[in-house]
Order: structure tokens, then C-alpha cells, then sequence
């Protein structure tokens, strides 16, 4: 027997599981009067949030949550929301975040595949849950958030979040989990069908991506994190528990608008924020009356589609330190950054940019990125032009899909995580996203199936085939477009028609914005090509 294995034991003395649960109560202790939470007129104290956080989980363990059950939250980014990704764990329970822009029936399967047994829900989105909780037949729980900064709604609980936690013990004695592998998010992905994945998170990569924000973004001490990521998205890249990690101030922003983010940076000081692109476009293009006057240095974020490096050059122009990162669902949001080097400060402004456009290198706690040959597992050359698949590895990776073992297994074939994007890795190691081979549709950050699409325009009677593939767009990175070839070309079926269609069926991202009629390019067994459809739309662009 080793020396090393005699009487050296794991024991409670030397080891604890990792939890980002520990990081707002040290906040609390360490810094109870910092302003943890800043909404219209509402602050908080991080003693404050604790205790929230404290009476969340208290109130549902009242009402009988167990280990492991699900809690729903639909809410754009208000503190409800961020004491969610607290309390809900405090309880022992999953959390799981919804997107505010999905339509009833797709919230319905969600709700029903996760097996939610409470859903807190903002009274804005009220006609959406009401039409989801109606295709039930075991609905949750339902306890309103009655925020005063909403735009309306109807109430659908038998009570509010205010008065739901004011029923719970602020100094309730949680216990962060026995096993840092026990479940603490459940966030879905669409991925390449209509029904949506669910990627299940542990403690211990949360608290490890929260704490390699810290180290990325070089984030100091006491910053002040605007919200325009929405919370939702891949439980706001980790950020909701890095904040809680260096104590900083978190500056809810409700409705993204480039006027409510510089009115957000000149008066709360606002120094760090995440976003996708089209966030920065959004930015870039603010009128005169929406931008205001301040005198410190703002770090902003993004990922998502690849922005484009004309987007990070304006950025920086207006004085905007640029990260770039990029990650999936499945990877706890991002894990690759564009580490930054000193000498390429040197470089041209639109040299910059161009380094900066590429997604980068892994993040400090991801054990393994890759670009490889997704058949013989083999790594490409690092030679910036041979294209490959992009793999992860390590703790930085979802435990799997819920209740979906045959694609977990698919997703982990050869010891990796297999993305989906097709990229290629440059001589220093940093890779660039070329494709998707998945033919995902990110727009605006959100992810959309092309697959999904095609199957609400198959439902057309006057329509014979349709694809669906991305299309360049400035403002919201890409679009999705759609082509359609249709039964009787004598019919005059017309664009707003196919249009007015699509909206009856998706939510509002997902519409197409164009629609071109046509026959559809095939192999010899009849397989649609959309390296073709992209090219089609390339000729008519230039």
C-alpha cells in the first residue's frame, strides 16, 4: 500500500463538495452591507439576498420540494430570478431557467420532461403560461412574480413570490449537496430537432466556470455586472454565482435597449456586461439621445453567433474592452475565451479585431479543446485552414441529457464531447468557428432549429419540400431563411403567406425574416443540399 493511502482518508475536516451555494455565504458574511442587487428603485444588501435566498429555500421545502425536484422560473431578469439560482439549490432541488421567448406548447414540454413541480413565473408572460399550463395534465405549482417594473399580466398562482418567501425562515440551515455531481440547473437546448434537450449542470462545474470568470475577465474586486444577458441563457453563463464569488453589485436590466444599457454604465458605474452581438450592434448604432456621458472603463462580453470583427472594432472605438468567448448549452456556457496577449496590442485596430474574432483557447478549469476528425478522433493540423470538429473535455461539461441516454452517449462517443462546430485551430493553439454542422441558427443569441422550422412549414397544404438555413443579417447575426418549393407552381401562394403561417405556429425568433420559392438542389438519393442553398443565398448577396 502506498504511504499516501495510509490514514489519509477523506474526511468532513478536509474535504466539502464544491457548491457555488458557499460563495453568497461567504458574501454575506464577509460583506453584508455591499449592495448585492440594484432593480428600478430596490436594493439589496448581500445579507439581504442571503436571507431571500434563506426563505426561498425554506418556503419550498414546506410545501414538500425533495432532492432533485424541479423548480420552472419564466422571468426576465429581475432578483426573483437571480435568488432562484440560490434558494432553489439551498433546497436541494434543480433549477431550471425558461426562456422568456418560447411559445406555450414548447414551455408545455418542458415543464412536462423536466417534471416541474413549481414554476415561478412573471405575470408579463402570463398569456403564454396560462395556454401551456392548459395542455398539462399535472401542472405545478404556480407563484407569480408581481414586479412593479412589468408590463402587466394576469396573476395565475394562488399567491405571489413576495408572499410565497415571506413564509420561509430567514435563518434557514440549508446544506449544500453531499455529491459536487448532484444535479443543481437544468437548462434546454433545441438543438437539431424540435424537441428541446435538456443539459443537465453539477455543483462542481458551476462553482468552477463562476470562478473562471473571475480569473478570464480579469474581473477585480467589486464590480457592477449589468444584466443584459439574459439569465436564462445557460443560468446567465455562470455569472448569477460569480457575482455572488468577488461580492460585486448586479444591475437588473428588465428590457435590453441600448438607451437602458448606457443609462445602466453612466449611472450605476456599470463596469463589466455580457452580450450577443446583436446586443452590440445595438450599441454601435445607438442614436445620440440614447447615449450618455461617463468617464470609466466598461469590459464587455460576447458570444454567440461569431461576431463579426467590424462589430469588435467599433466597439473598442467607442472605448468598450471586448472579450470573446464561446461555449454551448452543454459546456456551462462559455469555456473557451480569446485569452488576450500583450503584443498584439501593437497590431492595427482591424488587426485586432481579427485576432479578436477568433473564440479562442479553453478556459482555466476545461481539462481538454480540441479540433478533430469526428470519425477517427484524430486532431487536426494546427494550421488555421484544416477544418475539423470542436471537442471538450473535463468538469466543464454537462453530466448529460436529461432522460435522453442514447443521445448522451452519441454526444460523448471517443471520451469527448462532441459540439457540432466545425472549426479550425491556428499554430498558438486558438481556434476559429468556421460552420455548424448541425445547421443550428443562432440569432441574436438565440439558438434555433433549422429542423423545427421545416416542420411547421411542411404543415403548409400548398407547400411540397422546404429547408431552412442560416442567413447573414447585421443586426441579429443570422437569420433564418427559408426555401420552398410547393405542390402546384401555378398557385399563387405568396410570401405572407408562408410568413403569416410560420408565425401562427413559432415563437417570434424563430419566424423567418425571407422566403425564397424555388426547386431544391439534391444528391442522387435525394437529400437536400444545403451547402447549396447557402451559396444561392451568397450569389444573390453579392
Amino acid at each position: 500500500m502506498s504511504i499516501y493511502n495510509q490514514h489519509l482518508d477523506k474526511v468532513s475536516a478536509n474535504y466539502e463538495a464544491l457548491s457555488p451555494l458557499t460563495l453568497i455565504e461567504r458574501a454575506a458574511m464577509v460583506y453584508p452591507e455591499r449592495i448585492s442587487v440594484v432593480h428600478g428603485d430596490l436594493q439589496f444588501t448581500w445579507a439581504e439576498t442571503y436571507k431571500r435566498c434563506r426563505q426561498l429555500a425554506s418556503a419550498l421545502k414546506k410545501i414538500g420540494i425533495q432532492t432533485d425536484d424541479t423548480i420552472a422560473v419564466m422571468a426576465p431578469n429581475v432578483p426573483a430570478l437571480y435568488e432562484a439560482h440560490f434558494g432553489v439549490a439551498m433546497a436541494g432541488a434543480v433549477l431550471n431557467a425558461l426562456n422568456i421567448r418560447l411559445d406555450a406548447a414548447t414551455i408545455a414540454f418542458i415543464l412536462e420532461h423536466g417534471e416541474a413541480k413549481v414554476l415561478i413565473t412573471d405575470k408579463e408572460f402570463s398569456p403564454t403560461i396560462k395556454a401551456a399550463l392548459a395542455l398539462l395534465k399535472s401542472p405545478p405549482i404556480v407563484i407569480d412574480i408581481d414586479d412593479p417594473w412589468g408590463n402587466g399580466g394576469e396573476l395565475l398562482g394562488a399567491q405571489t413570490y413576495e408572499q410565497f418567501i415571506n413564509q420561509g425562515d430567514p435563518d434557514f440551515s440549508w446544506q449544500g449537496p453531499e455529491d459536487e455531481w448532484q444535479a443543481i440547473s437544468l437548462n434546454y437546448t433545441s438543438g437539431t430537432t424540435g424537441d428541446p434537450k435538456g443539459v443537465v449542470y453539477h455543483h462542481r462545474g458551476a462553482f468552477l466556470n463562476a470562478m473562471n470568470n473571475i480569473v478570464g475577465w480579469d474581473m477585480g474586486d467589486q464590480p457592477v455586472y449589468l444584466w443584459t444577458l439574459p439569465m436564462f441563457h445557460c443560468n446567465g453563463w455562470c455569472f448569477p454565482w460569480t457575482m455572488a464569488a468577488v461580492a460585486g453589485t448586479n444591475i437588473c436590466l428588465r428590457n435590453v435597449t441600448a438607451k437602458g444599457i448606457f443609462d445602466g454604465i453612466a449611472d450605476h458605474k456599470v463596469d463589466h456586461f455580457c452580450g450577443a452581438p446583436i446586443v452590440l450592434n445595438m450599441m454601435v448604432n445607438a442614436s445620440d439621445e440614447d447615449r450618455r456621458e461617463y468617464d470609466h472603463q466598461v469590459k464587455a462580453m460576447t458570444a454567440g453567433a461569431a461576431p463579426p470583427a467590424a462589430i469588435l472594432s467599433a466597439m473598442e472605438s467607442d472605448g468598450f474592452q471586448m472579450t470573446h468567448v464561446y461555449g454551448l448549452t452543454e459546456t456551462y456556457g462559455p469555456a473557451v475565451m480569446c485569452a488576450w496577449k500583450t503584443e498584439w496590442d501593437e497590431l492595427s485596430q482591424d488587426d485586432r479585431a481579427q485576432m479578436k474574432a477568433r473564440q479562442g483557447v479553453r478556459y482555466l478549469s476545461l481539462a481538454g479543446l480540441q479540433v478533430m476528425d469526428p470519425d477517427t478522433m484524430v486532431s487536426v493540423p494546427a494550421n488555421g485552414e484544416t477544418t475539423g470538429e470542436v471537442m471538450f473535455r473535463g468538469n466543464l461539461v454537462m453530466k448529460g441529457y436529461l432522460k435522453n441516454p442514447e443521445t448522451t452517449d452519441k454526444a460523448f462517443v471517443g471520451g469527448w464531447f462532441h459540439s457540432g462546430d466545425l472549426a479550425v485551430m491556428y499554430p498558438d493553439g486558438y481556434i476559429k468557428i468556421k460552420d455548424r454542422s448541425k445547421d443550428i441558427i443562432i440569432s441574436g443569441g438565440e439558438n434555433i432549429s433549422s429542423l423545427e422550422i421545416e416542420d411547421v412549414l411542411y404543415r403548409h397544404p400548398a407547400v411540397l419540400e422546404a429547408s431552412v438555413v442560416a442567413k447573414p443579417d447585421e443586426k441579429w447575426g443570422e437569420t433564418p431563411c427559408v426555401f420552398v418549393t410547393l405542390k402546384d407552381t401555378s398557385q399563387d401562394t405568396t410570401v405572407d403567406e408562408i410568413m403569416s403561417h410560420c408565425k401562427d405556429n413559432l415563437a417570434s425568433f424563430k419566424v423567418p425574416k425571407t422566403v425564397i420559392f424555388g426547386s431544391l438542389p439534391k444528391t442522387s438519393t435525394g437529400k437536400i443540399q444545403k451547402f447549396k442553398l447557402r451559396e444561392q443565398l451568397n450569389d444573390l448577396s453579392d
